[in-house]
């Protein structure tokens, strides 16, 4: 714990554990205490904290909309990976932390603070990922991570805090909340408390994005999603922002039951946690996104970038957002996502989603190759020299065997 604090600017939601934190850390530092509120379309009022902060003596506030910021710089770029985790994970949470850390720097030097915090605990993933993320845009800036500080290990103990020194405690904190959740404009994951056994199905009522897919429409929705250089730029012809584009295809998503997963990952701490996310809009995208690329990335690229893809979503995950690797593979995956240009028709149906149609300028498939008809394009002699070149290796190592 360094006594050397002066102002420090604190990721700041209003919630329980955040303004309990903004007490702590006056109380226990005796510093300035500036706020950063980010709205990445959480899908709740970011304004009341501000009034919260005021009324716990904060002069220097700040709130602000980065929904387009995100979608534009941080999720569109890492669904040009097609990023996974474990194959599953659709990195929601994780990606929406270099921006807040990004901004949290940003906003120190603009203040002339020497100090950030966030409210991310010692167990899991996002200590991790917001710590980096500020060492990786200021190496000398020192960072308060009180749930590694404080003797407050339970939510009874942040009650009794936060009724002592007259912080508002919203009614349905008092009692134990059935999970916890974390959401951006990307998605909704649900962990914790009811849901910490992987063998409970969890209940209903953890789903506020979706629908469930036997309640979804009987009939199915068609769209058309439009790319320009692997991006999604429009939904049946009507051009739009990244962030409404992506409010879009939530609700797209979400009225036809899609995106849910009951998942159990590998912390990077290096333990497992089960977890419910919805992420429905982000489930459409990616299956757009292969689709158009199936006919306009040349294969090698494809199969090249695919070998990449679970590095790429493990730094992801993992917080190294700004590190070197993660930039430099970027730019590969930028480059190979040129000439990903065209029109991808999807079919959404209880939870279902396919692609039934994609076309392009770019396209690389050609129908005159490809026919079982006869055609005067493809010599198919030709194969029998390319499958014997390819066997040389396998007949002579079959021969020296025997």
């Amino acid at each position: 714990m360094s006594a050397d604090i002066k102002k420090v600017v604190l990721a700041y939601s209003g919630g329980l554990d955040t303004s309990v934190i903004l007490r702590w850390l006056q109380d226990t530092y005796n510093c300035e205490v500036v706020t950063f509120t980010a709205d990445l379309g959480q899908g709740e009022e970011v304004e009341p904290a501000r009034a919260k902060a005021e009324m716990m003596g904060i002069k220097e506030i700040f709130i602000e909309d980065l929904r387009e910021e995100f979608v534009r710089d941080y999720v569109f770029p890492m669904f040009r990976a097609n990023a996974l985790y474990e194959g599953t994970y659709l990195l929601g949470t994780s990606i929406a932390r270099p921006l807040i850390a990004k901004r949290q720097i940003e906003i120190a030097a603009e203040v002339g603070a020497d100090a950030v915090s966030h409210g991310a605990t010692g167990k899991g993933n996002d200590q991790v990922r917001f710590e980096l993320g500020y060492y990786g845009l200021n190496p000398d800036i020192k960072i308060i991570a009180p749930w590694r500080e404080w003797d407050l290990g339970s939510r009874t103990k942040l009650i009794e805090y936060a009724n002592k020194h007259q912080i508002p405690v919203p009614s349905d904190k008092q009692g134990e909340p059935p999970y916890s959740a974390d959401a951006n404009l990307l998605h909704i994951s649900c962990e914790g408390k009811a849901l910490e056994d992987p063998w409970v199905e969890a209940p209903e009522d953890v789903y506020t994005r979706s629908v469930s897919p036997e309640a979804a429409p009987d009939t199915p929705t068609v769209i058309e999603i439009d790319f320009k250089h692997g991006d999604p730029v429009a939904i049946n012809g009507e051009k739009m922002s990244p962030a409404t584009l992506l409010t879009a295809l939530n609700k797209y998503g979400g009225d036809n039951g899609i995106g849910r997963k009951d998942i159990v990952e590998n912390r990077f701490v290096g333990m497992k946690s089960r977890g419910i996310y919805e992420t429905p809009g982000g489930t459409i995208l990616l299956e757009a996104r292969r689709g158009m690329e199936s006919i306009t990335m040349d294969r090698g690229a494809a199969h090249l970038k695919d070998e990449m893809m679970p590095r790429y979503a493990e730094m992801v995950y993992n917080g190294f957002w700004f590190a070197p690797e993660r930039e430099m593979m970027q730019a590969a995956i930028d480059a190979a996502s040129e000439p990903v240009t065209g029109t991808v028709r999807m079919k959404l149906y209880k939870g279902g989603v396919a692609v039934t149609g994609r076309k392009s300028p770019n396209s690389l498939y050609d129908e005159a190759m490809v026919t079982f008809e006869e055609d005067t394009v493809y010599d198919q002699r030709d194969a029998e020299g390319f499958i014997k070149l390819n066997a040389l290796r396998l007949r002579i190592g079959k021969r020296s065997r025997n």
